[in-house]
């Protein structure tokens, strides 16, 4: 079947909830991805930032079919020995002592929403509840994480949200200063603001931060579901920092593409959620954390990290040599291997122009280019794609 005809069966029955780009997606390896018509695309969206190894890495792959032909799902009720396996190994690799695992990034942030709470009340007061989040932050799409999130275009037509957020300008320590009051619990913060713009927090911001948090006796969190596993060239992101928190939120990457969503804590925070308090039917299942099991691993053990941050040096070099080119590229910022390009002009016309001639980007913030190809990448399809991008920046 050819791509216009999925196309338009999808337009007749989909929820129509994005702004979906002529693919149709029916195959991918490594850094390329097929459409239905057999065209290849090279892949520097992958997922967005969750096709970390990827598309089809052998050892998720392997996983799954060999976890799928014993358990795919049983109850929480009973311990799971693959989910027991990634707890201890996150727990290893994190400042974090206990995980709570869920399906996705929103939920991960929910779970960190309800724990800061419950502290809260456990060890101060029920009017303690409030929290101080970021402006052009994003940490999901329910109504609890939108409330949280600090982009107003998010919330439009979704009133009522949810009460107890404050926002401030991201990487402004004495704006957060004053947005303390009695009725806060939490700060939450993305350490790399994905969907605001590729936005790294400045030097010695979040040690500021956790300094703050530590004076008022405030827990603080960080949402690494974009930045975190491995993306920045660490495997988290806070690592970088010297800093860290009480709570971190990861998802799309975890599993190396398969949906799975985590909340690490460390035990003083964790020891809030008892039997009934939080939970997920699907969270932890033996399929998804057998997949994060072996992505974790490959992170860890076949020098992905170390080709994310030689790989980002290389394509944020090649991007600043469009910025010396063309008048409206601004700045080109970022950490290993999530990097954004600001424009003077919107962005969308080059992402499509992009994707005519076979590049997969993303425009995020109207005029921020997002490049967030898998960690797996090599120089030479880095060449290729800024080949792509020159002819298509030459345009404009």
């Amino acid at each position: 079947m050819i791509s216009q005809e999925w196309i338009e069966r999808g337009e007749a029955h989909v929820v129509k909830t994005y702004g979906r780009y002529p693919l149709v997606a029916v195959q991918g390896k490594g850094c390329r991805l097929w459409d239905a018509d057999g065209k290849s695309y090279l892949d520097f969206l992958a997922g967005v930032a969750v096709n970390n190894l990827g598309h089809c890495h052998p050892r998720v792959v392997d996983a799954l079919q060999q976890q799928a032909a014993r358990l795919i799902h049983c109850s929480n009720y009973y311990h799971i020995p693959s989910q027991i396996e990634l707890a201890e190994l996150l727990c290893e690799h994190s400042f974090g002592d206990r995980v709570f695992f869920c399906n996705s990034g929103a939920e991960a942030n929910e779970a960190a929403m309800k724990l800061v709470r419950k502290y809260s009340a456990e060890n101060f007061n029920n009017d303690r509840f409030e929290v101080i989040t970021a402006l052009a932050s994003f940490h999901g799409r329910t109504i609890g994480t939108i409330s949280a999130t600090g982009q107003d275009k998010v919330k439009a037509g979704f009133n009522p949200l949810l009460p107890g957020f404050h926002y401030v300008p991201f990487g402004d320590v004495e704006a957060l200063r004053k947005a303390i009051t009695p009725r806060i619990c939490a700060v939450m913060l993305e350490p790399v603001q994905g969907e605001g713009g590729v936005r790294v927090a400045p030097p010695g911001y979040l040690a500021e931060v956790r300094r703050i948090c530590d004076e008022h006796d405030l827990l603080l969190v960080f949402d690494e579901v974009q930045c975190g596993c491995g993306r920045t060239g660490t495997l988290f992101a806070y690592e970088q920092h010297d800093v860290a928190p009480d709570i971190m939120t990861l998802a799309k990457a975890l599993a190396g593409g398969p949906p799975i969503g985590a909340m690490i804590a460390t035990e003083k925070v964790a020891a809030c959620f008892g039997p009934g308090s939080h939970g997920s039917t699907f969270g932890g299942n033996p399929l998804m954390t057998s997949a994060a099991l072996a992505a974790m691993r490959t992170l860890l053990e076949d020098g992905v990290l170390d080709n994310c941050r030689a790989m980002g040096e290389y394509l944020r070099g090649r991007l600043l040599e469009f910025k010396e080119r063309f008048p409206f590229i601004s700045e080109v910022r970022g950490r290993g291997l999530i990097l954004g390009m600001e424009l003077t002009i919107p962005g969308a016309d080059i992402v499509s122009r992009a994707l005519q001639k076979g590049l997969l980007i993303n425009c995020t913030a109207n005029t921020v280019l997002r490049f967030v190809p898998p960690l797996i990448v090599t120089r030479e399809e880095i060449d290729e794609a800024m080949a792509i991008l020159g002819d298509v920046l030459q345009e404009f």
